[in-house]
């Protein structure tokens, strides 16, 4: 595919390599501890725990999705590296609640980094070549902004019992990246994750691109918007996509809200009812009383 010109950015496949550097010298660094080491253990653990979770997110909601849609050699590898991280979310949720002077704490990491290390090394030797091979450079690097985009609002913790493929997992890795946020921001986020995936899709094989708009309230329009930044206009397969998730999360929310707010005035009901029964209960008692101690002292 020809370039338009080179840019000086970080690219889909440099970004993705710093962060295996990046957790390998956090692998070395728990090797070298001493058996004492607890507290430097589990603080090593927790930064893996938080690396790993955002890497993993990055390329389930992006990489993934993108370079099997637009390669056909590497949709094996994708479906092998998705239960590969499946594998490492669950041992990495084990260990976020471990204490690391358990016997198996440190037999759990180091299982972990084995299965991690052969992870990077498929990777890097097999799927990263074919992606470069098949994507110029100016493809890599707008997946790269992207990357980098998502990986700001990316859970830090492993979420092994969410979706590890678009637009689930984006919605989900919305949901747990910003747990305190309000439901609208979560929507236009996972709104916006959709689009740019779908953009970069869609440029990357040549396809029309019809421009479309973010729906829901301003707070969710205006996150999406920001969220797309990095890609360009999306399929309209894409937009009834995006709008389903969005519609069908939105209405998920407002039911359970409503469930909610049901089910505190029927609680709030039966209290009030429970207590005006106990009052009638308590002076019914005091009456009765009063009088067999009158009848008593006639």
């Amino acid at each position: 595919m020809a370039d338009s010109g080179y840019r000086l950015v970080m690219d889909a496949i440099t970004l993705l390599k710093k962060d295996h550097q990046t957790v390998e010298k956090l692998f070395k660094r728990f090797e070298k501890t001493g058996d004492g080491a607890l507290a430097e253990r589990r603080e090593i653990v927790d930064q893996i725990i938080e690396e790993l979770s955002k890497h993993a997110a990055i390329e389930e909601q992006l990489f993934y999705p993108v370079t099997r849609a637009t390669i056909d050699e590497v949709h094996d590898v994708v479906l092998e590296s998705l239960e590969e991280h499946h594998i490492v979310k669950w041992s990495l949720d084990e260990l976020e609640h471990m204490d690391p002077g358990d016997e198996r704490f440190k037999a759990k990491v180091t299982v972990l980094i084995e299965n991690v290390r052969h992870h990077v090394e498929e990777e890097e030797d097999e799927y990263f070549p074919k992606v470069r091979a098949q994507l110029g450079r100016n493809d890599l690097a707008d997946l790269g902004d992207a990357m980098e985009d998502a990986k700001k609002s990316a859970p830090t913790h492993p979420h092994p019992r969410s979706p590890d493929t678009p637009p689930g997992n984006i919605l989900a890795g919305a949901a747990a990246g910003v747990v305190d946020r309000v439901t609208d921001t979560v929507s236009g986020i996972a709104q916006g994750g959709v689009s740019v995936a779908h953009d970069l899709i869609a440029r990357f094989t040549g396809r029309a691109r019809p421009r479309t708009s973010p729906t829901g309230p301003p707070a969710a329009r205006k996150t999406a918007v920001k969220v797309r930044t990095s890609a360009s206009d999306a399929t309209a397969k894409a937009a009834r996509t995006g709008k389903a998730t969005v519609r069908s999360a939105t209405s998920g929310a407002k039911a359970t809200r409503a469930a909610a707010k049901g089910a505190s005035t029927s609680t709030a009901r039966t209290a009030k009812a429970g207590a005006k029964r106990t009052a009638s209960t308590a002076t019914g008692a005091a009456k009765q009383t009063a009088a067999t101690a009158k009848r008593a002292a006639s």
